[in-house]
């Protein structure tokens, strides 16, 4: 899983309005901006991905990392859940990812995360700020 890491510390003004955030609240905040970022990413792997039946596009999910008050991480994934015939296991994805001895690789994943790292982080920034504008009520 590639991961998207923010870490707010240094950043006093945004610290400072963290700090005004009850725990709970700060963890919530961090984890959705997280999110968003990941979401970000999600989009463009899926965009990439290559399409047969559309099962390896509707399993590129987004997961949840750690989170603190000051930092958290949020990645993308594919998800593995049960057999082969699962509509939520796309466990081949790693061969169309890596490729195999009989076939090439095709990245989707990597690229995606390369591309729009800049983008991820800038969403991931807008949405915390609306947050935390959100929750202090602003």
């Amino acid at each position: 899983m590639n991961k998207l890491t923010l870490d707010f510390e240094g950043l006093p003004d945004l610290e400072q309005e963290l700090a005004l955030l009850s725990r709970s609240e700060g963890r919530a905040v961090m984890r959705r901006s997280a999110r968003a970022g990941a979401r970000v990413i999600q989009k463009e792997a899926q965009r990439r991905a290559k399409k047969r039946s559309g099962k390896l596009r509707r399993n590129i999910a987004v997961a949840n990392g750690e989170s603190t008050n000051t930092r958290a991480t949020a990645g993308v994934t594919v998800r593995e859940e049960g057999k082969a015939s699962n509509a939520r296991n796309a466990f081949y994805w790693r061969f169309v990812e890596f490729g195999t001895r009989n076939a090439p690789a095709a990245p989707f994943i990597r690229p995606s995360f390369d591309t729009k790292e800049d983008e991820a982080v800038e969403e991931a920034e807008a949405e915390i700020i609306r947050d935390i504008d959100r929750v202090l009520g602003r």
